[in-house]
């Protein structure tokens, strides 16, 4: 058997095939794996962006409350993901039709792969500072092509590996946030940080401060039932991820903001969303873990992005390894261009545009209108409560192009003064309730039961022939 043989045999073993899943993990568990996952250089180089555009305890109190309001989404279908058994891709059948789901999960491989780049993107730079530093030599472009094909290495080989040392990572990446925090505040006193004068010119107000740090939720949401569907109960998934991803949110992106007024205060040249400007600040241990927590953050979105694509569609042929190479090789091939990086605030626009709709819709789908249980009907490939017209649920498909559309016309084109998420997700929300809402009424109230048991179940009642 040739190498790749059994490689791909490997590989296919460790795929759940898009089945159920019946969690085992505990809430220590969830909220460890969830504050690892965000203790990562994106949401870290975020916080950079807001000061000076608000003053210091403006953007933190913004940080806060749009964390916790950004939690209550990822929580909601992370339940859905623990209830069920499955990943959140395979959750919006429920409310897109068999077929129809083949949507969203489209847009759910573009923004993982636009995240892999700049993760990538990140790493690479600051790997090229290091070495610029030291050697004089510069080649950002190289070092993030090295870093994502490392990335995609360990996605294929090695994402169980990062899965289990990832919560044992965080600790140490907490130790060197520690360490900036008592830097920062040894050095300078709270007053000082709150004088930095806000600059009107820059474009940010609260409410877009707010907006971001809710699109930043969103962003990992498309996430939240691929790992809490793993959670042993839906208390624990809850509450873990509720927790861990608050804690990481709020503590990496107070970070970035803590980070970038002391090199602001310092007199020192800043640019928002550069790693280069904290890392010549606090030094290399910054920027071991800013290149630490890339491969493993970015190792868990390599790989969730093939998951999505391989168990896509009921019964798909796609093997692993062979959407591995080819995600992992477009990959790559993007970590080159660095010019998104430039971009990042509108790379979070069109997740909010891509997203917020869709966990609008999931949402009601699931908690209202299916009342809170998804019957095994989703798994099947034709037929049943999930297969609509020919496959597709077109008021779902219809309603989220209305709340994508004015997400981006509120983000661009009538800007308001309360940012474009909150008004997108309640405008689906109650286009999506108000259509749907008859569905309801239409089939009798299941008693909610883990897909996997349902599974078992048929299992056991069919006779072997």
């Amino acid at each position: 058997m040739s190498l790749y043989s059994r490689l791909n045999a490997h590989t296919q073993a460790q795929s759940d095939g898009g089945k159920p899943v019946k969690g085992t993990y505990s809430l220590l568990r969830i909220g460890m794996i969830w504050l690892a996952a965000n203790l990562v250089v994106t949401t870290l180089l975020t916080g950079t962006l807001f000061v000076p555009g608000v003053d210091f305890a403006t953007a933190f109190l913004m940080i806060v409350v749009g964390t916790l309001a950004g939690a209550v989404v990822l929580t909601a279908i992370g339940a859905i993901g623990t209830r069920t058994g499955l990943p959140t891709m395979a959750i919006t059948r429920g409310a897109f039709g068999t077929r129809g789901s083949l949507l969203p999960v489209a847009a759910n491989v573009i923004v993982l792969m636009g995240w892999s780049w700049v993760q990538a993107m990140l790493a690479g730079v600051t790997v090229n500072f290091l070495v610029e530093s030291a050697t004089g030599y510069s080649n950002p472009i190289l070092f993030s092509v090295i870093c994502q094909s490392i990335v995609v290495i360990l996605a294929i080989l090695g994402h169980e590996g990062i899965s289990k040392i990832e919560p044992w990572l965080a600790v140490l990446i907490l130790a060197i946030i520690a360490w900036v925090f008592i830097t920062a505040f040894t050095a300078f006193n709270l007053g000082d940080f709150q004088s930095v004068a806000p600059d009107a010119s820059l474009g940010y107000s609260p409410i877009i401060v707010l907006d971001i740090v809710i699109a930043t939720a969103i962003s990992w949401t498309v996430l939240s039932a691929d790992f809490n569907r793993f959670a042993r109960t839906t208390k624990a998934g809850v509450i873990g991820s509720g927790i861990g991803y608050t804690i990481s949110t709020v503590t990496a992106m107070t970070l970035g903001l803590t980070a970038f007024v002391y090199v602001l205060l310092s007199g020192d040249e800043a640019a928002a969303f550069d790693p280069t400007t904290i890392v010549a600040a606090f030094g290399a241990p910054l920027a071991i873990i800013i290149f630490l927590s890339v491969m493993a953050t970015n190792t868990m979105v390599v790989y969730g992005m093939v998951t999505s694509v391989v168990n896509a569609k009921v019964g798909s042929k796609l093997k692993f390894l062979p959407t591995a190479l080819v995600l992992g090789g477009i990959s790559i091939i993007g970590s080159t261009w660095l010019q998104l990086l430039n971009q990042f605030t509108d790379f979070l626009v069109v997740i909010g545009a891509f997203f917020v709709p869709v966990f609008a819709i999931m949402i009601v789908d699931y908690y209202i209108v299916k009342r809170r249980a998804y019957t095994k009907d989703i798994l099947a490939a034709r037929g049943g409560r999930y297969w609509y017209k020919a496959g597709v649920n077109w008021f779902a498909v219809a309603i989220w192009i209305i709340g994508a559309s004015m997400s981006y016309v509120w983000a661009y084109v009538w800007p308001l003064p309360i940012g474009a998420t909150i008004p997108a997700f309640v405008l689906t929300f109650v286009l999506y309730l108000a259509v749907m809402l008859p569905e309801r009424g239409r089939h009798q109230a299941v008693r909610s039961q883990h897909l996997a048991e349902e599974v078992d179940e048929d299992v056991v009642a069919t006779p072997a022939a």
